[in-house]
């Protein structure tokens, strides 16, 4: 596995160098000392796991991942204890505390392991089923898979997104979000809506020509005239 260690601290970085140095399967491929170097590092690597610092002055770990459009296995090393971290309710893929210890390191990392996220999909220029984002909504944040995500809804500025039971939004543009969706497997229906296609479960002729999805989770939703023959090409209805 490919690694990249975010740490503002060059005495913590080296810490946990020495310390993987204890797992042959990990290679380290850089180092950032602050968010704004991460991003570009991230971006230019795309490595397979990411240890972020999450306290860091400037840009935090959480902003961090915010600015990335595909967001790689993240194993959080803090100072925070597991009662602050739980009270971002963050579903990330594990978290160390500082001081790290060889034992707790080595329990995130085998996490990490059994995971088994492909590595082609990391490095594919759209975002597709496999591919991950982070989501922070006021102090709530998320790691999703986009297979989960049902759909996308414009709402001015924001996007809300909706999977499981959670509704968040984020600062982006539907327009924007469209051009890094792989057009196979998310579909504008509309203006205001983008669906997972997987998710439909029954599609039905509506008004003036247009057509009605019902997706599994029970919402109904309108295709714009203007969509619908794409739609049926695509679908090949």
């Amino acid at each position: 596995m490919r690694a990249l260690l975010v740490d503002d601290e060059r005495l913590a970085r080296a810490e946990l160098t020495r310390l993987l140095e204890k797992f042959p399967e990990i290679e380290i491929v850089a180092e950032a000392s602050n968010g704004e170097e991460a991003i570009k590092l991230i971006e230019e690597h795309k490595p397979d796991l990411v240890f972020l610092d999450i306290q860091m002055p400037g840009m935090t770990g959480f902003e961090v991942l915010e600015h990335l459009h595909v967001v790689p296995n993240i194993i959080f090393v803090t100072a925070y204890d597991e009662y602050a971290l739980r009270a971002f309710e963050v579903n990330a893929l594990d978290y160390v505390l500082k001081p790290i210890e060889l034992s707790r390191l080595e329990k995130a990392i085998e996490k990490v392991k059994s995971e088994n996220k492909n590595e082609e999909n990391q490095s594919s220029e759209k975002l597709n089923y496999d591919s991950q984002i982070f989501i922070k909504d006021g102090e709530k944040c998320w790691f999703v898979k986009l297979d989960k995500v049902r759909m996308f809804e414009s709402e001015g500025n924001y996007i809300r997104l909706y999977f499981d039971e959670s509704k968040p939004m984020i600062l982006k543009s539907l327009n924007n979000l469209e051009k890094r969706l792989n057009d196979k497997e998310f579909f504008r229906i509309s203006r205001k809506y983008i669906i997972n296609l997987t998710w439909i479960e029954k599609v039905e002729a509506w008004f003036n020509g247009g057509l009605r999805v019902t997706l599994k989770s029970g919402e109904k939703l309108e295709i714009s005239r203007r969509q619908t023959s794409r739609f049926k090409e695509l679908m090949s209805i």
